[in-house]
């Protein structure tokens, strides 16, 4: 497996090696050995997973958690295709305000790796793209933020070809300067401190 670290400060890149045949393929999107060597930790324990499903054109985020808790995550494609990007949210990180983007595909099937307190969005280009979350904590609805995805300031590359679908919430998200005025935003020292205690704890606690 290849791993490359992101424009955003602890966001890493990962691809793994592709086994197809006559019968399909096999791919392992997560190995213990590769995160640890790119992260400088094991993976955190994982309390949660996600899955969704959407149709092309759907944009979601950007979506972040309040530090603390904060959440890391480790986002893979398991059907369809997408163009996942990181935003780093975090106040006194060397890269806020800055992003990246990676395509997750069925040809290369690469995952992503989000550190504490980064914002996640993603564009669905195809329909019933199903993305794949593993996370280091439980969804807790009071503790999840949302900022604009057509913030200008940010200028994510969200056009799918078609008029951009968002739910309710994401279409009302402020901007990153308002987060930032409100003082909604995670600090990067608290992000990297718990992201550290996270790469602590046993995977069987």
């Amino acid at each position: 497996m290849q791993a490359r670290k992101l424009a955003v400060e602890g966001a890493i890149e990962f691809t793994p090696r592709v086994f197809p045949d006559d019968r399909g393929l096999f791919v392992s999107p997560l190995q213990e050995e590769a995160f640890a060597d790119a992260h400088g930790g094991p993976l955190f324990r994982v309390v949660q997973t996600n899955h969704s499903r959407s149709k092309r054109g759907v944009v979601r985020g950007v979506h972040y958690t309040t530090t603390p808790p904060g959440t890391a995550k480790y986002v893979y494609c398991a059907s369809g295709q997408a163009l996942d990007i990181v935003v780093d949210l975090r106040v006194g990180s060397p890269t806020f305000g800055k992003w990246d983007a990676v395509l997750l595909d069925q040809r290369d099937h690469r995952a992503m790796y989000f550190p504490v307190g980064v914002g996640h969005a993603f564009v669905a280009l195809e329909d019933d793209t199903v993305m794949w979350y593993l996370l280091s904590t439980a969804y807790e609805p009071r503790n999840e933020l949302a900022l604009s995805v057509l913030d200008p300031a940010l200028g994510l590359p969200v056009d799918p070809g078609v008029e951009p679908i968002l739910s309710e919430r994401d279409q009302v998200a402020i901007t990153l300067a308002e987060a930032e005025r409100r003082g909604l935003l995670p600090e990067y020292a608290t992000c990297v401190e718990i992201e550290r205690r996270l790469s602590e704890v046993p995977q069987t606690a």
